[in-house]
């Protein structure tokens, strides 16, 4: 009887005592792990991907976007893990740690207090911890930041962020209560992440989003950069094609005020305008934009801004920071503690002050570049997506770039169009439209690729709107680059006059 007593355990301590021994086979022998640490964590095991993380169980847990994270939270502190593949890209796991996080460089905004590579548990892992000023204009905001990029070859890398409204302690023990697994089953989809609402638009607004998005049918705009400040060029090339386009695309960013001329220009000449806000100062460094703006800097400039909108009243699309995945805008999260989170911050605060002004004459364009760069999954397009209370319109964008750059390709509509077409089908509700696009003519015959172009754009009937981009992008010693005109030859002009008589 002393024997079976002795050993007579219950089976309650039996799976913490398992548990707790679990947790100490992952350190070296010199860490351990309380009991009673053991018994606050919870597991999460992620078999597609390949690992396991020990967490606070206290944390909710987040898989609605598991193909790119998985998200832990609480009130004070939240934890993203990220896996990276960069097998058949041109990346590895050194230009992810490298690379990617450049940002520290901005030491005005970013305060740093580790940045060391050492082994843990046998594996490679960047250590990085900073902290930023407090937001004014985001709730509950968390202005400390650890990451932690675990390498489990030269190609594969697993991170995990965390960010909190209080100094980070435990994100070496986190890395140490890591642990990779043989990867089983197959890699989840995405899904659809949407849900297309009603609009919040005055009635002129709403006639106008019936008639763009809800009626069968494609409808063609262009940029060409006198208009609509002037129209004699925009009318002109309208005369060479016989064909009048519907919409414009205006640029402005945070240099410029709010362009009521350049709008009642395009109202007066019957043209909808795709208005497209680009919080940055063109010209100037933009280090720190993002969080001026979140820290009030930008209340008054908004604040007008929102007036002259609601003075113009009539219908427009109102693209905000397009490309926001790309990292040749100060507004990507390449700029700014990796947090895209941070992006939809700006955008709910731009939108609410516009809507504390009573406006009602704007349909949201949300629209990413066709590539994520860089290709790292805490700067994939999704996560920028600010909640579909605040997107009207989802917008596309891919160029055939032509190949004056080493490292572009001459690429087909199709190549560029069919993919992407595909993903934002199953992840949108919202109408869709390519909020501008082009080809280049270094590379290829740029007229059989709008001949082309024009036939298989047929395949895609959710596109609602087409805008080329007729202008040209130049070098760094401003010679020709990337030769985007729609006028640009004789043949070229006949291509798109003839594709455009089906649309009149």
């Amino acid at each position: 009887m002393k024997l079976k007593k002795t050993y007579l355990i219950s089976g309650a301590v039996l799976v913490v005592l398992i548990g707790v021994f679990i947790a100490r086979s992952m350190f070296s022998d010199s860490e351990t792990i309380s009991e009673a640490e053991a018994q606050s964590m919870a597991t999460y095991t992620d078999s597609p991907y390949g690992y396991e993380l020990r967490y606070p169980k206290q944390m909710k847990v987040d898989k609605s976007l598991p193909g790119i994270r998985t998200r832990f939270s609480d009130e004070t502190t939240q934890i993203d893990v990220y896996y990276d593949d960069f097998n058949g890209t041109v990346s590895d796991a050194a230009a992810y740690m490298g690379y990617g996080n450049k940002f520290i460089e901005n030491t005005k905004d970013h305060r740093v207090s580790k940045n060391e590579t050492k082994k843990i548990g046998g594996r490679t892992v960047h250590l990085l911890k900073w902290e930023r000023d407090k937001l004014k204009h985001v709730e509950n905001d968390k202005p400390y930041y650890a990451t932690a990029e675990i390498v489990k070859n030269d190609k594969e890398v697993y991170t995990i962020a965390i960010k909190s409204s209080q100094p980070i302690t435990n994100d070496e023990k986190l890395v140490k209560l890591f642990r990779v697994i043989p990867p089983q089953g197959d890699k989840p989809a995405l899904g659809t992440v949407t849900k297309k609402l009603p609009l919040k638009t005055n009635q002129e607004t709403a006639e106008v989003y019936r008639k763009l998005f809800m009626t069968d049918g494609l409808k063609w705009g262009i940029f060409e950069p006198t208009a609509p400040k002037r129209m004699d060029i925009l009318h002109s090339l309208e005369q060479k094609l016989d064909y009048k386009f519907n919409t414009l695309i205006l640029y402005k960013s945070l240099n410029t005020e709010f362009p009521m001329e350049e709008l009642k220009n395009a109202q007066n000449d019957n043209r909808l305008v795709e208005l497209t806000m680009q919080t940055m100062r063109f010209g100037e460094p933009n280090p720190s934009v993002m969080y001026d703006i979140l820290s009030g800097k930008y209340d008054e400039y908004f604040t007008k801004y929102a007036q002259g909108l609601k003075e113009f009243g009539h219908p427009l699309l109102f693209r905000l920071n397009n490309e926001m995945n790309g990292d040749w805008v100060p507004y990507s999260a390449y700029h700014y503690s990796k947090d895209p989170d941070l992006y939809n911050e700006v955008w709910k605060y731009i939108y609410r002050t516009f809507q504390n002004q009573g406006v009602d004459n704007l349909l949201w364009v949300w629209n990413p570049n066709h590539l994520d760069k860089p290709g790292f999954k805490w700067n994939h397009s999704l996560l920028y997506y600010p909640g579909d209370e605040f997107v009207d319109v989802v917008g596309l964008t891919a160029y055939n770039t032509g190949n004056y750059y080493p490292g572009e390709k001459w690429s087909t509509f199709d190549e560029l169009y069919a993919p992407l077409y595909a993903d934002y089908t199953k992840w949108f509700e919202q109408p869709l439209m390519i909020t501008e696009f082009s080809s280049s003519s270094v590379g290829g015959d740029k007229a059989k690729w709008v001949d082309q172009m024009f036939k298989d754009i047929k395949k895609y009937p959710k596109l609602k709107a087409a805008i080329w981009w007729s202008h040209t992008d130049f070098d760094k010693d401003n010679r020709p680059a990337r030769k985007y005109k729609l006028d640009e030859a004789p043949e070229l002009i006949e291509q798109f006059r003839q594709h455009l008589k089906e649309y009149k």
